[in-house]
């Protein structure tokens, strides 16, 4: 079982302990953590206090991708492997019903578990009237919402934007990132049970362009507050039964071409709880057969983070493979944890990670139209975040058409690369545009 640290810290090792809770015999068994160029001393705490991890010095930070490469570059006396995320901890009896799949059934190369969020959530619904800014910006407007807190803890990383939501945009003062409602929203934020089963305080930061009422509902519960243009904290009563949310329950490939946590933050209630093949395994947490591996081969390193596992799917796909979605297997992420969701690290790896998938795997009209409409959408985020509040009168802000355009100069530059990896695969084979038909998700 392979784990890769980079400044993990306690994460990690409350990971590596999960696992050495496993419900599978100790010889049998292998746990090893590649040290991936962290400053938090883990390495030295984990050959002192758990010596049975095996911990593999990268001597840098190789991603993801390259950590695990690390690892699996010797898979000798191996029959499977697996990857866990280090903001990962798994169910003592998680391992189990992966390897029953895959000894079952010598065409499953992967299977993945049932991954729920590590956090429990209680729903809040914001509602208000809408305005209109016009000139270039038709969106209905609603409030601006760039902060969440329950007790004394910041969840804004952690807090889920369920529905009626604009996106995530940049740049205001004292707000960092926020996201628009259209007007009638839904929001989860994690929560804790106190000790008495009640549940904790709750703010929400919040704005709007003119004076405007905002009822905030919870269970039952119902507040309204008149917010102004400056953002500030305005307090929620939350209620109801704190609830498990899916993370993945296996990956699917979106007719744009992204690839997509299937379930993701659908409560669960049950509705994945049989044995399905899917088009992609998610390598947050995955069993792997070694025949899978040496026949298909291993991450592309270049792909750093995020994509790597959709695309190694994807290439193992083409040859024929299968992964199957196992959910008597249970695994709590905390989610990306070590890269914020929203952050800098993840679009720029994520945009470009996307389209590198696609060039290589791809029909070439797809993987064309979607090089191109990256272009087109970054031009309608300049006009939207540049052109517009210039028209206005008020700052503009440029950084979610930086991060857009840095990522998509980034695919230029690999792009001979991708070409030529598109060449070699497929002399392997190629997933023909009927099959993938198959397979896309159309939501």
């Amino acid at each position: 079982m392979v784990v890769v640290n980079h400044n993990g810290g306690e994460l990690t090792f409350a990971c590596l302990e999960s696992l050495r809770r496993c419900d599978w015999p100790a010889d049998l068994l292998e746990i090893v953590m590649v040290e991936n160029g962290s400053a938090d001393g883990l390495a030295a705490r984990v050959r002192a206090e758990v010596p049975e991890v095996r911990v593999i010095d990268a001597g840098a930070n190789l991603g993801f991708a390259g950590g695990c490469n690390l690892a699996l570059a010797d898979l000798a006396g191996v029959d499977y492997v697996a990857l866990l995320n280090n903001d990962a901890q798994v169910e003592p009896g998680w391992l189990g019903p992966l390897v029953d799949a895959l000894d079952a059934d010598p065409a499953v190369g992967a299977a993945n578990p049932k991954i729920l969020f590590a956090d429990r959530f209680v729903d809040i619904h914001l509602s208000s009237e809408t305005g209109v800014r016009g000139l270039g910006d038709r969106r209905e407007l609603g409030v601006r919402l760039s902060g969440a807190r329950v007790g004394e803890e910041d969840v804004w990383g952690r807090m889920q934007t369920v529905s009626g939501f604009w996106g995530l945009e940049h740049g205001l003062d004292g707000e960092g990132s926020f996201e628009w409602t259209n007007g009638r929203a839904h929001l989860r934020v994690p929560v804790a049970a106190d000790g008495d089963g009640g549940l904790p305080p709750c703010e929400l930061r919040l704005a709007a362009d003119e004076d405007r009422v905002v009822a905030l509902d919870s269970g039952g519960h119902r507040r309204e507050h008149r917010l102004g243009v400056a953002p500030r904290w305005y307090p929620v009563t939350l209620g109801g039964e704190p609830f498990d949310v899916l993370n993945n329950v296996g990956s699917v490939l979106l007719a744009d071409g992204h690839g997509a946590d299937r379930g993701y933050l659908e409560r669960d209630e049950g509705q994945f709880d049989r044995v399905e093949e899917v088009f992609a395994w998610c390598g947050a947490a995955v069993l792997l057969s070694r025949r899978y591996l040496e026949q298909v081969g291993l991450f592309d390193d270049r792909f750093f983070l995020y994509y790597e596992d959709f695309d190694l799917s994807w290439r193992g796909r083409a040859e024929g493979w299968r992964y199957l979605y196992v959910p008597r297997s249970v695994v709590r992420h905390v989610h990306s944890a070590s890269s914020v969701e929203g952050s800098r690290l993840f679009q720029h790896y994520d945009e470009r990670n996307r389209l590198l998938t696609l060039t290589r795997n791809a029909p070439a009209s797809l993987a064309a139209r979607e090089a191109g409409r990256h272009l087109l959408i970054t031009g309608s985020y300049a006009r939207r975040d540049i052109l517009v509040p210039l028209a206005h009168r008020r700052p503009p802000s440029v950084e979610t058409v930086r991060r857009r355009m840095r990522a998509y100069g980034a695919y230029v530059r690999l792009l001979p690369e991708a070409l030529a990896g598109r060449r070699r695969l497929a002399a392997k084979g190629r997933l023909t545009g009927e099959e993938l038909a198959r397979w896309m998700d159309r939501r």
